[in-house]
């Protein structure tokens, strides 16, 4: 077996010296094994009275569970290092006791993975899911099993690759093959889904928007984002429709978001008046009534500004800021009504297009 070839240098030295000195292969391999069993409850204790008895000092409980997780796997590796060493002192060679070395540290392997496995539940159960909860946003909550899962095979895979190539010298490379194969007609099969996974995955990284921001897509579509899970994004429009969008959609249009880095938001209102109208008394009726209207902030203060001169009207736009984008057809549809009270009431004309027809005979 390949363990048996790569026994360190240092250990043979020891072996050939105290074989020398006891006259007897047995009794060298019985004070390796003693001294390796010393070693696993000299290690116990150190476990079981000093990393175990602080540990349990900390408010975390993660701590306990890590050392209390690590206390037998590290016990039974230095006793079956042991016994490994002894049988190769006293049965060089023999079949039969490399079988059963073997099979020992192939049992040694597999409680290594379940132990791993174990600390990692451990670090998502206590760790990393109360790091998450901390969030607004949902997706990790989602993520974290899954990365919880990778691991886990992750794990198996490399301790299995490890028990057999350690310890049996089997040949893995075919193992890779096999397992690149598989990997790759699993992702032609599920290519739209790994798309959506791993634009969620941007997403979450990347972090354009979150829970709660009006976004709009370049599509088009414009809405409050109510949740962002693995595959697709929720959001709600404007007529109070769910629309779920995939994230391989999203992580590759244009997004704007009218609530980062802050809500506050411009709203702009234009209107036409007729020529020969006085341009200061529109002005004046018109920064008039974007003071006196609701959500409309005084810092930055509305102003207006004279844009154009049309083809047939005096064009002005009224600039102004709200504190949240929701507001913004509120002001939009008051500023409007109010406009048309007082150009009524001022005579002040809002013209419409004329075209004149000539006709020839």
């Amino acid at each position: 077996m390949f363990l048996n070839e790569t026994i360190p240098l240092y250990i043979n030295e020891l072996v050939s010296s105290q074989s020398g000195l006891f006259g007897s292969d047995v009794a060298a391999a019985s004070i390796v094994l003693v001294a390796s069993v010393v070693l696993a409850f000299i290690a116990d204790f150190l476990f079981e009275k000093i990393f175990l008895h602080y540990a349990t000092k900390t408010k975390y409980q993660c701590d306990d569970l890590i050392v209390e997780a690590l206390k037998k796997p590290i016990f039974y590796t230095v006793v079956f290092i042991g016994a490994f060493v002894a049988a190769e002192i006293v049965f060089p060679g023999n079949t039969a006791i490399e079988l059963i070395v073997g099979l020992l540290l192939t049992a040694l392997g597999i409680f290594w993975i379940l132990s791993l496995l174990r600390i990692d539940s451990i670090l998502f159960k206590h760790v990393f899911s109360s790091t998450v909860k901390r969030t607004d946003s949902k997706m990790d909550d989602e993520l974290l099993p899954l990365f919880k899962n990778i691991i886990d095979v992750l794990i198996v895979f490399f301790g299995i690759l490890a028990i057999l190539k350690g310890v049996w010298d089997a040949d893995i490379l075919p193992l890779f093959a096999s397992a690149g194969i598989v990997g790759l007609a699993i992702a032609f099969a599920t290519q739209d889904t790994i798309s959506q996974f791993f634009g969620g995955i941007s997403i979450y990284f990347d972090q354009p928007f979150k829970k709660g921001d009006r976004i709009e897509i370049d599509d088009g579509e414009i809405g409050i984002v109510e949740e962002v899970g693995i595959r697709s994004t929720r959001i709600k429009n404007l007529y109070n429709n769910m629309i779920v969008i995939p994230n391989s959609i999203i992580a590759n249009s244009k997004v704007t978001n009218y609530t980062s880095p802050e809500e506050t938001m411009m709203v702009k209102v234009t209107i036409g008046v007729a020529y020969g109208s006085d341009v200061q008394k529109v002005k004046d009726i018109l920064t008039a009534i974007a003071k006196c209207t609701d959500f409309v902030l005084d810092d930055p203060a509305p102003y207006v500004r004279f844009d154009n001169h049309g083809d047939f009207s005096l064009d002005f736009a009224i600039i102004m800021w709200v504190t949240h984008p929701g507001e913004k057809f509120t002001v939009i549809d008051q500023v409007n009504t109010k406009i048309n009270a007082e150009f009524e009431k001022e005579g002040i004309e809002i013209p419409f297009p004329v075209r004149t027809i000539i006709r020839q005979n």
